[in-house]
């Protein structure tokens, strides 16, 4: 069911939106949903570098192992590529907006406005914070995508 790609995009690739695909990823495959999911950053800080350790611990944590993926930057192409791109906060969505090509077929949104009740919250960076910060983002992109597989089953119908 439903062959959708998604992008999820934070500033550097190594927290947030790391751990945005492993939820979706796994939301996924527990729905039957084939889809192609990836993570991108905004910014060029940690281009093929492995997400946070604490970010990989958290993943852990859900019985999910993300040591493996790595850092890349958002680009013009992933507009062409991805059906939809999300970002993780305004920051995320000012630049995605500035990368967009015009003439893509990605629909962008910020994460939580997918969310019963979250539109327009941001998903906390957790970078300057300690586990708890991380469990909270883990709260977060999980009912994020919980939503989007929901309503990617619901375009499937």
């Amino acid at each position: 069911m439903a062959n959708s790609q998604v992008l999820f995009v934070c500033l550097g690739n190594i927290c947030r939106s790391p751990l945005a695909e492993a939820a979706f990823r796994d939301a996924a495959a527990k729905a039957d949903l084939h889809v192609k999911v990836d993570s991108a950053g905004t910014a060029d800080y940690h281009i093929g570098e492995p997400p946070d350790p604490r970010s990989i611990a958290e993943a852990r944590g859900h019985g999910l192992d993300i040591s493996s993926y790595r850092g890349r930057q958002l680009t013009a192409a992933d507009f062409h590529e991805f059906d939809y791109i999300f970002g993780m906060d305004r920051s995320n969505m000012e630049h995605i907006e500035q990368v967009d090509p015009g003439d893509g077929k990605a629909k962008t949104a910020m994460l939580l406005d997918i969310v019963a009740g979250s539109a327009g919250r941001e998903v906390s960076d957790p970078w300057y914070g300690g586990e708890d910060n991380f469990r909270a983002t883990w709260l977060d992109v999980k009912a994020a995508a919980e939503a989007l597989v929901a309503i990617l089953i619901d375009e499937a119908n």
